[in-house]
């Protein structure tokens, strides 16, 4: 049973859990590669390490949280975390830095929004949906709390300094994570008392196999973006032409840009089909990025793409967890999900170094247009979805 109370816990483990491991890099990565005298593309492949990691260890983690429940999973991610950024913050030496990422990135498969999902999937069934939205409303200000944290506590003692901060932050998560209930759904018994009626699939093999590729691609590539931009946007908005200061307080607005489009999800999308959710969220992250070519035309241009950007990224996270819950057995939630999103960490571990590459390079309005053709390709493989729901119905 999913109530109310799990949702507001869950959600805060995940605005704890987004905002110390994975949202650090784009707050403290400049003052990293300033301190320890790397390029910023070195510092971020600290960072691509840990999403490989997460890439690496996902079929395993689904398995494990499909077969025991989420609780066990996630409280020891928040200390493998907590640990994890203890050892970067006393990193001097690239080894002890890409080892505390790997660790980090371990801990980030362990608590983010997929083994959420597949812990409330595991517990709820179908009936999950509703839960997985509301968990993300908290999660998304994960950037617009942690970010000005990180600023301030880099600013005033150092990036160092911020990490500790941000490991006693995991470590206090992992008391949520222990309330997390390890019970699973099962069916309704019919009145009749026979044997609950198994999960009737409604596509055909093919159309099944061409859904799941269609699902991996659009994760795939709404995980780069978000990992770029995560790594890049501030660094990204003072390359179009704002002030740093700028930047930083425009980029925290995605928080509110995320947070506001599953709120209106939450309050009336439960008509909407996720497959029109997600097709609503791709064509947003294409028409953020396009705002994005005016951004020297002053702040306000500035606002309006952090906030595409964010709401379009926001349903974007709602979809990646309900799109499976459309298509395929939700009793193999954990570990079938789990194979289908490795891909996505694997190529969000390379989006930040390449993002850093194409910067450095060629400037920040070559790396929009990256973003634009990423963007269109997402908003093709929803088309795609969209259209194998249509053929069902």
């Amino acid at each position: 049973m999913i109530d109310r109370g799990l949702i507001w816990r869950v959600g805060f483990g995940q605005l704890i859990a987004w905002g110390v491991t994975y949202y650090l890099i784009g707050v403290l990565g400049g003052r990293m590669a300033s301190d320890l005298g790397w390029s910023l593309t070195a510092v971020q492949g600290g960072f691509a390490a840990g999403l490989l990691v997460m890439g690496l260890s996902s079929p395993f983690v689904g398995r494990a949280i499909e077969a025991h429940g989420g609780r066990r999973a996630m409280t020891a991610g928040s200390l493998i975390g907590a640990a994890g950024l203890v050892l970067l913050s006393s990193a001097h030496s690239e080894i002890a830095y890409y080892a505390a990422w790997i660790v980090i990135g371990l801990a980030m498969r362990l608590t983010l929004y997929d083994a959420a999902f597949a812990a409330l999937a595991r517990i709820g069934g179908g009936a999950a949906k509703r839960a997985m939205a509301q968990i993300t409303l908290l999660g998304g200000f994960a950037s617009t709390v942690f970010w000005p944290i990180g600023d301030a506590v880099g600013e005033a003692y150092g990036w160092r300094a911020a990490a500790l901060v941000f490991a006693g932050f995991s470590a206090l998560s992992a008391l949520i994570h222990l309330t997390i209930p390890d019970g699973r759904f099962l069916p309704a018994r019919p009145a009749n008392g026979a044997s609950p009626t198994p999960f009737a699939p409604s596509l055909s093999q093919r159309q099944t196999r061409l859904a799941a590729a269609l699902y991996a691609l659009v994760a795939a590539l709404v995980s780069a973006l978000n990992s770029a931009m995560s790594a890049h946007m501030i660094g990204m908005l003072a390359g179009l032409g704002l002030g740093l200061g700028a930047a930083v307080w425009t980029a925290t607005l995605r928080g509110f840009g995320q947070t506001a489009a599953r709120g209106c999800e939450v309050l009336f999308g439960a008509r909407l089909r996720a497959v029109d959710l997600n097709l609503a969220a791709a064509a947003m992250l294409v028409a953020g990025f396009a705002v994005a070519l005016a951004v020297a035309d002053g702040v306000a241009t500035a606002v309006v793409f952090v906030l595409l950007f964010g709401a379009g990224n926001g349903l974007s996270t709602i979809t990646r967890g309900t799109l499976p819950l459309a298509f395929f057995d939700p009793a193999t939630y954990g570990s079938l999900v789990g194979r289908l999103i490795a891909p996505s960490f694997l190529l969000s571990a390379a989006a930040p170094i390449g993002y850093a590459a194409v910067i450095e390079r060629y400037g920040a309005h070559a790396a929009v247009w990256l973003s634009i053709g990423l963007a269109g390709a997402a908003l093709a493989a929803a088309f795609g979805l969209r259209a194998i729901d249509r053929s069902r119905r």
